[in-house]
């Protein structure tokens, strides 16, 4: 209950005392008091009829619940008019012997002391004491020879003070009790609103996080939280932002230009912006006026969108930052510390949540790449064991015929069977060289020895080797003089092109040919090799590069799909890249590029 409310019922409930003093003093002045001296009848029904029509106004003002400096006046006023009435009463009836209604003053007394306390109690005694002076001294020239009794006025004054005391403290005491009671449920109803606010807040955190368990991709247990997030806290804007490689990645934006202003998908520089500040304190941070106290870069931009406040919170997990949670308002200082301490929980829910999202999704990757790592190793044992098998069958089935019938075979028979073990030895010691290279990049301990490398004079030898070891397609050199050289390992870049010249031409239809190109680009040297084959779909571009990958166009070759993850391996050793631009069924051309490390020099 307010003082106000206090004040009011209080004066309710001395203005029906009131009504029973004007019962009380129509009885005593109509019927009970007797012998009036001349005049003093019609005196006491004047002071009884003002007694009505004051206690009528007053009790209509009381109803009517004035406003708090309204009814302190009236308080003042009803004690000064019943004060007034008590020694108007006391004036009167002087006459009567002993004067019984002297006791009439310790009403108005008993009255000061319950609206006034300790100082009501005292005062009124002392500013009616000229009152009750002027009544003693009239007392005495009208009804007593004019002998003044001193003790008429010493004792009813001490009485007043002594029950303006008694009572006053005994008033002050309650209000004091009262305000503490006061304070007490106040507290109490504060502490209840917080419990209720925090069981709201525990509530909404709950949601929030099962919505965020609800689902292992990121984007959409970003979008059930947002719209958990919705129907519990009020907000214009709402932006996830996660700190990735030194940038700042907006995870999901809702809300006040969400479409247009730091979208979805979209990267940020991290110095200078809020989320610096995050990472670096871990402390959430509110932004009172984005309008007219910016402090970071973004919230002039987020003012401009009709933005006034901010409060941002780290996604906190283990000491570490990933990111932050940010809300946004129209209204300036819209944020208190219980909002910035509940979106410091939902931060939490949310740091927890990525932790599990990205360990699922790193867990389920490993678990891929195993499966695919198993079928690679299943694909390559049955591939190197059938690109064993058929060379080894060769080579044993011709040793066994020169040995069973070399007398019958003439000279030419002999050489071509010796040929045939030549040709098919050869392609077990490739095959057996790519698999020890590929260990050897999977371990660490591919050796290279840098040089300036001439790489004219070696594209023309390689296209004049590759030419002169077949006899059914034919390689042909384009290049660009001069030609700057390159830093690198001559034997190993070697090892490149040829390996991109032989699958060219294992590739390309008899008959046809397969054109080398080698120029400078932009402080590279660029060496393409184009063959007329039958192409590679996009799908199996990347899938060339990778061990024991192979592409499904052209039938089966030999071969164990080592070769271009070591040319790929061997040139970015070198700084460079490699490339391929195909389309099915229009062949292929694949590119090299590595950094240049001379000028051309005009001939």
């Amino acid at each position: 209950m307010t003082e106000l409310e206090r004040q009011r019922k209080q004066e309710l409930w001395i203005a029906w005392i009131r009504v029973f003093a004007v019962v009380w003093a129509l009885l005593e002045v109509g019927f009970v008091s007797h012998d009036y001296p001349e005049g003093y009848r019609t005196y006491a029904w004047v002071v009884t009829g003002v007694l009505v029509a004051g206690a009528a106004v007053i009790a209509w003002l009381a109803q009517r619940g004035l406003a708090e400096r309204g009814q302190a006046r009236l308080a003042f006023a009803a004690l000064v008019f019943d004060a007034a009435i008590v020694y108007l009463y006391f004036a009167i009836y002087q006459f009567e012997e002993g004067i019984p209604t002297r006791g009439l003053v310790y009403l108005a007394v008993i009255e000061a002391g319950v609206r006034y306390g300790i100082r009501g109690g005292v005062a009124l005694p002392l500013v009616t004491l000229p009152a009750l002076t002027a009544v003693e001294w009239s007392r005495a020239e009208r009804f007593a020879q004019g002998d003044v009794e001193p003790r008429n006025i010493t004792v009813p004054l001490g009485i007043q003070l002594i029950m303006g005391l008694i009572v006053g403290g005994l008033v002050k005491q309650v209000w004091h009790e009262t305000r503490v009671a006061d304070e007490r449920a106040a507290e109490a109803e504060e502490l209840r609103d917080q419990i209720g606010r925090r069981a709201d807040q525990l509530e909404l955190v709950n949601r929030a996080g099962r919505a965020l368990s609800s689902s292992l991709e990121l984007d959409e247990a970003f979008r059930l939280f947002c719209r958990e997030i919705s129907s519990g806290v009020a907000f214009d804007r709402l932006a996830l932002v996660l700190a990735e490689r030194g940038r700042a990645e907006i995870i999901a934006n809702v809300g006040a230009a969400e479409d247009t202003l730091y979208p979805a998908g979209t990267f940020e520089q991290i110095e200078g912006s809020v989320l610096e500040d995050l990472l670096t304190g871990g402390q959430p941070i509110a932004i009172a006026d984005m309008l007219d106290d910016p402090r970071y870069p973004e919230d002039r931009e987020l003012a401009k969108a009709g933005l006034r406040s901010r409060a941002v919170a780290p996604l906190g997990i283990g000491g570490r930052v990933l990111g932050m949670i940010s809300i946004s308002r129209s209204q300036p200082d819209a944020f208190t510390r219980e909002d910035l301490e509940l979106l410091t929980l939902l931060g939490r829910q949310l740091a927890t949540a990525i932790e599990n999202i990205r360990a699922f999704d790193a867990e389920r990757t490993a678990a891929e790449e195993l499966r695919r790592l198993s079928a690679l190793r299943a694909d390559f044992v049955s591939l190197v064991s059938h690109e064993l098998r058929g060379p080894m069958a060769s080579v044993v089935g011709a040793a066994a015929t020169l040995r069973q019938r070399w007398r019958e075979l003439n000279p030419d028979q002999r050489q071509s069977f010796l040929a045939l073990i030549e040709e098919e030895t050869t392609r077990l010691a490739s095959l057996v060289d790519d698999v020890l290279d590929t260990s050897r990049l999977d371990a660490g301990t591919f050796s290279y020895s840098f040089s300036d490398v001439n790489v004219e004079d070696l594209v023309r030898e390689v296209t004049a080797l590759v030419d002169l070891g077949q006899e059914e397609v034919s390689v042909r050199a384009d290049v660009q003089t001069p030609l700057p050289s390159v830093r690198g390992d001559r034997e190993r870049i070697r090892q490149v092109l040829v390996n991109l010249l032989t699958n060219a031409v294992k590739y390309t239809v008899a008959g046809d040919e397969v054109e080398v190109r080698a120029a400078s680009d932009d402080g590279y040297v660029a060496i393409s090799v184009r063959d007329n084959g039958p192409g590679i779909s996009s799908e199996e571009q990347r899938l060339i590069f990778e061990k024991f990958g192979r592409a499904a166009t052209g039938g089966p070759k030999p071969g164990a799909g080592l070769g271009l993850f070591i040319a790929r391996s061997i040139t970015e050793a070198h700084g460079g890249s490699i490339e391929v631009a195909s389309q099915k069924g229009a062949g292929a051309t694949f590119t090299v590029r590595l950094p240049a490390t001379a000028p051309s020099l005009k001939r």
